[in-house]
């Protein structure tokens, strides 16, 4: 699978117009990192899918074509922002708790732990039984049978994954059921008049798009962040409660405002409500049906909103038994096969991952393009429109590429290597060194117009 060939497919399921396919550049080659898998294809592709897709938003506006062009190698660093994230010019943030990883059980198998949230780490340590330490851990693990212990963790709701070949998953009903569906859906919810895109700084895209973004970690907000560098206004919602990994805050907070809401408290709904009826983008990463279960589900958001585009990102997939479990990229790559995969190429004894949160960062920019393909649809066509993506889905699109024999002996690529993809800008943090944005527009270049902010440091208003 070549990138081109990769942009082609996204482009056509969503029913774009073929000829701005002609308007793309797209430059490198796989392998841009250590694995077997055409992770550099699936950058840039799906990075080029958004850039064309904020163009040709912005030529219904001015009736202007423009180029789009992506370096692999670019897209590859985008793909690891939050790896290359500096504050400071100090270390390399910490991402990940000491207890997360890949245990062998009692039965010969191997299963992942995902405890970076503390209320995870703490469940998983209460079904153990065991002290807060790698090697308690392992002791504790080495005495169940791996499917078991899956089967429990997740029963408890906490963040585990069994190690399954593709052919193991392969037989899972919810593997049948992501099978099922196309790689993402644009489907019309509602009827709702034209919009066409609002006047604004023609040297934004997305000039006067206001995206609400209630997401964590990266997938979704990976897509506000990009909605975000192409002009909108994104004003990013968290839960005063809710966790967050505090370098991923940062790193996909670029561009975006900040605001707390409490969705437990009727005030905080009727905020939220409020907010809504003045969006035209309804960013959501929770689990299938829990921002429903508060009254912000697509279909209520169609009646407050009419014309909105609903964006739903979750881990497996809104269809199959495992719909409702709780997931991350590392852990639909331990699930699918992927780290079974790695690991058989490269002989190594453990799970290898891919050298990237790639399900998540391409997921991110797919939801980002579905977003805009919906915004260009209201605009000439009118209605509200729902647009579905997961990881699971992502990852099995990765899987169809086909494999590259020694992909995994490539050289890794540090962040002296990536120093021209960077860029500085002060903010409450520090001085911020990020990766910049890997899609070069010619007329309507993507840039970060903010700086990464505080949870909660602007209000809960337009």
């Amino acid at each position: 699978m070549t990138p081109e060939l990769a942009l082609k497919q996204i482009w056509t399921l969503a029913g774009c117009d073929p000829t701005a396919l002609h308007a793309v550049t797209l430059s490198g080659d796989d392998p841009g990192l250590p694995s077997v898998f055409r992770v550099g294809s699936l950058a840039s592709a799906t990075i080029a899918a958004t850039g064309l897709a904020a163009a040709e938003y912005h030529r219904l506006r001015t009736g202007h074509r423009q180029h789009v062009a992506v370096q692999m190698r670019r897209a590859l660093a985008s793909f690891r922002s939050e790896r290359y994230l500096r504050i400071d010019d100090g270390p390399p943030p910490a991402l990940r708790d000491p207890v997360m990883g890949f245990y062998e059980t009692r039965d010969g198998r191997w299963i992942q732990l995902h405890t970076n949230f503390p209320h995870h780490l703490q469940g998983v340590l209460t079904v153990l039984g065991c002290e807060n330490s790698r090697a308690a851990v392992a002791a504790a693990i080495h005495e169940w049978d791996g499917a078991t212990l899956d089967q429990t963790l997740a029963d408890a709701g906490l963040c585990a994954a069994l190690i399954r070949t593709p052919e193991a998953w392969a037989t899972l009903d919810q593997a049948q059921a992501i099978a099922g569906l196309p790689l993402f859906e644009i489907e019309r919810i509602g009827d709702a008049p034209v919009e066409p895109p609002r006047i604004g700084d023609a040297n934004r895209a997305l000039a006067g798009v206001r995206v609400l973004d209630l997401s964590r970690i990266i997938a979704g907000p990976v897509a506000g962040r990009a909605l975000a560098q192409h002009g909108a206004d994104v004003l990013m919602i968290n839960g005063p409660h809710l966790p967050n990994i505090a370098p991923l805050v940062i790193d996909n907070g670029r561009g975006k405002r900040s605001a707390l809401v409490d969705l437990r408290e009727a005030a905080g709904r009727e905020t939220l409500r409020g907010l809504a009826g003045g969006a035209d983008v309804f960013l959501q990463a929770y689990r299938p049906g829990a921002l429903a279960a508060r009254g912000f589900g697509p279909e209520e958001l169609a009646r407050i909103r009419p014309g909105i585009v609903y964006v739903s990102v979750s881990a497996y997939g809104h269809e199959g038994p495992w719909s409702q479990r709780r997931g991350f990229d590392s852990l639909v790559q331990s699930a699918s096969g992927i780290a079974s995969t790695e690991r058989q190429a490269a002989g190594w004894t453990e799970p290898k991952h891919l050298p990237c949160q790639a399900l998540d960062h391409a997921t991110g920019y797919l939801a980002a393009f579905g977003a805009m393909v919906a915004l260009a649809r209201r605009a000439t066509e009118g209605g509200s429109w729902h647009v579905r993506l997961s990881l699971a889905q992502t990852g099995r699109w990765l899987q169809s590429f086909g494999q590259i024999a020694d992909g995994w002996k490539a050289p890794d690529v540090s962040i002296d290597d990536v120093r021209d993809c960077l860029g500085t800008v002060a903010s409450d943090f520090g001085r911020v060194l990020g990766v910049l944005p890997a899609e070069e527009l010619d007329e309507t270049p993507a840039f970060f117009a903010m700086p990464p902010a505080r949870l909660g440091a602007h209000e809960a208003r337009w």
